[in-house]
C-alpha cells in the first residue's frame, strides 16, 4: 500500500496533466465577486476560480486555450485601465495589462492571436499584441459609450455597438495598417444599441437597442438598416445568433428573459423567463445548446436550442455575466 506522502506526491505531478486534459473550458466571470470561475465543458461543473480584476466584464482567449483576457470596466465614474490575465493551465493570476490612457476597456475579442478591445472611457477600440507585450494599434472613434465589438476573422472589419450614439460603426483597413489608413462607417440604429453580433456568413448584422426594445437589422453590404423588429425588450443586454445562423437569441436585463427569433422570417419562437435579469449569452461549441447569465440569482441557464426549452442550470458567484470558452491547442 502506498503512503500517504507518495499518493499526495503522485497526486500532485498529475495535476498538469489534468489541467492539459480540460478541453474545453467554459470560462464564467463574476463581476461582484471579482472571479473567473472554469466549468467543465462536459459536467457542467465549476472545478476552479481565479482572481480577475476589479470589476471584470469580458473575457476572450488566446489562440492555444491556455491564457485569458479580462476586461478591467469601471463604468462611468471610475474607469479602469487594466487587462486582467490569467493562466488557465495553472488557475493563477498573471500581472495585468496597463492601459494607460485607454479607459473603461469592455468587449474584447481575440482576432489572429491578437485580443481587440473597446476603449469606452477614451472613444476608442485598441489591439494589445501578446507576442510583444504591448498595445501597438489603437484608432479613435469618437462615438459615445462604444461598448462592444465584433472583428472579422482577417481582421479586415471592425464592428462597434456606440450606445449612447444610436449608432453601430463599421471600421474597415488593413490590419497592418495604421490609423489613417482605416475607413469609419456609421450606421445610425434604434435607441442605445449595445448587444449585436454578426450573421455566420457575414451577410447581416443584428443590433439590440436596449433603451427602446428594439432590434435593428443592418444589410452589412450597403450599410444600410434593412429591417426594424420590435421584440419589446425592457432592457436588452446581449445579441448573439446561433453557430447554423438558424437562430437569434437576446439577453433582456430589465425582465429576466431570453428572446429566441427565427434569422430568416425574423418572428418571436419563443420567450423564456430565466429569472430577475438576463444578460451573458454564449453558444455551445456544437451549436446545441446556449448559456445565458442570470446575473442577480447567480447561475448559468442551459439552453436546448432544438427544444428551446432550459434544460439546466449552473450555479455560480455574484454578477455572473461575460462568457468565453477556452479550447486547448
Amino acid at each position: 500500500m502506498r503512503s500517504a506522502p507518495l499518493l499526495a506526491l503522485a497526486f500532485f505531478f498529475a495535476l498538469p496533466a489534468l489541467a492539459q486534459t480540460r478541453s474545453p473550458q467554459l470560462l464564467i466571470l463574476e463581476k461582484d465577486d471579482a472571479m473567473l470561475a472554469v466549468a467543465d465543458a462536459q459536467s457542467l461543473k465549476v472545478i476552479g476560480r481565479v482572481a480577475a480584476g476589479a470589476d471584470p466584464h469580458e473575457v476572450a482567449v488566446s489562440s492555444d486555450g491556455k491564457i485569458a483576457y479580462i476586461t478591467n470596466y469601471g463604468a462611468f465614474a471610475t474607469p479602469l485601465h487594466t487587462l486582467s490575465v490569467v493562466d488557465l493551465s495553472a488557475m493563477r493570476a498573471l500581472a495585468p495589462v496597463e492601459l494607460g490612457a485607454l479607459l473603461a476597456p469592455h468587449g474584447i475579442q481575440n482576432a489572429g492571436g491578437e485580443m481587440y478591445f473597446t476603449a469606452e472611457g477614451s472613444k476608442a477600440i485598441a489591439r494589445f499584441d501578446p507576442a510583444a507585450g504591448k498595445v501597438d494599434w489603437i484608432l479613435g472613434v469618437g462615438e459615445n459609450r462604444t461598448h462592444m465589438l465584433v472583428v472579422s476573422t482577417d481582421a479586415g472589419r471592425i464592428f462597434t455597438s456606440d450606445v449612447n450614439s444610436d449608432e453601430i460603426s463599421i471600421f474597415e483597413g488593413d490590419k497592418q495598417a495604421d490609423a489613417s489608413g482605416w475607413k469609419e462607417t456609421r450606421v445610425a440604429v434604434g435607441k442605445g444599441p449595445e448587444g449585436f453580433d454578426v450573421a455566420p456568413d457575414g451577410e447581416e448584422l443584428w443590433a439590440a437597442n436596449s433603451h427602446d426594445g428594439t432590434i435593428s437589422i443592418v444589410d452589412v453590404a450597403s450599410r444600410k438598416v434593412m429591417q426594424t423588429v420590435n421584440v419589446q425588450t425592457k432592457q436588452s443586454n446581449r445579441l448573439k445568433f446561433s453557430p447554423d445562423g438558424r437562430l437569434v437569441l437576446v439577453s433582456d436585463m430589465g425582465a429576466g428573459d431570453v428572446v429566441v427569433l427565427d434569422a430568416h422570417s425574423r418572428q418571436e419562437l419563443k420567450r423564456l423567463h430565466i429569472g430577475s435579469a438576463a444578460n451573458g449569452i454564449l453558444m455551445d461549441l456544437d451549436g446545441s445548446r446556449a448559456f445565458v447569465a442570470a446575473s442577480r440569482d447567480n447561475f448559468l441557464a442551459v439552453i436546448d436550442l432544438k427544444t428551446l426549452g432550459v434544460v439546466g442550470k449552473i450555479p455560480t458567484g455574484r454578477g455572473v455575466d461575460g462568457l468565453a470558452w477556452a479550447v486547448r491547442k
